[in-house]
């Protein structure tokens, strides 16, 4: 029975590695899919911005960021679907609910029925999609890409904070919470993201929850 229920822990990995934009996820998320045998499931965020005419490193109004975002979360859940029961992933809902409420400023008009009916859309694919997420926080260089978001640090440390406190939120089914593990800051070498990882998805209660030291007041139940 011990070694049934071990199998069915790992036959049952459904990886979303959260974060901002150049904090390493695909480089991380492709290495892990590796070494675990498991799938990269790739999303395509800068490529629909490319399809819908639009540069996500420049401003928009929020009623086209709330639609574009609409689009990225529906494409995304295509490519999450077809991954199985055992996948590896660079963006969740949460990076992309991040992103959208980042937008949001105290003047800006917005639509909140059709706010909320996105964030809910999101949270759903969080409980639906995933067993576990993993958030990246910033500390590794930034370096320009064309085509990326904003290369703003104030920007990107405000996407972190939106995302810690996303991944929180009591609308993400308690089982996935507390499997929610927030590396350290200071965790920026790639084998020891690796091993923190991999070690946190084979093995579940205090044994994983170690490494959550992002918030270390926070116990996750």
């Amino acid at each position: 029975m011990m070694i049934l229920l071990c199998y069915v822990k790992i036959a049952m990995n459904k990886l979303g590695i959260c974060g901002s934009h150049r904090s390493g996820k695909t480089t991380l998320a492709t290495k892990i899919a590796e070494q675990m045998g498991i799938p990269f499931v790739k999303t395509y965020t800068s490529q629909v911005f490319k399809d819908n005419g639009l540069d996500p490193s420049q401003p928009m109004n929020f009623a086209v960021r709330l639609d574009i975002q609409t689009r990225i979360v529906a494409s995304a859940e295509k490519v999450w679907e077809k991954g199985g029961k055992n996948f590896i992933t660079d963006r969740t809902p949460i990076d992309m609910m991040a992103y959208t409420l980042a937008d949001i400023k105290g003047d800006i008009q917005v639509n909140f029925s059709a706010l909320e009916a996105y964030l809910k859309r999101c949270f759903k694919a969080v409980n639906y999609f995933f067993t576990n997420m993993f958030i990246i926080q910033p500390g590794i260089p930034l370096v320009y890409t064309r085509g990326k978001a904003a290369l703003n640090r104030s920007y990107i440390e405000h996407l972190n904070s939106l995302i810690i406190g996303l991944a929180l939120d009591e609308r993400i089914n308690t089982g996935i919470r507390a499997q929610t593990i927030i590396l350290k800051r200071s965790d920026t070498c790639l084998q020891d993201r690796i091993r923190i990882i991999i070690d946190s998805a084979r093995y579940s209660g205090n044994e994983s929850r170690r490494y959550s030291t992002g918030l270390p007041e926070v116990v996750l139940t």
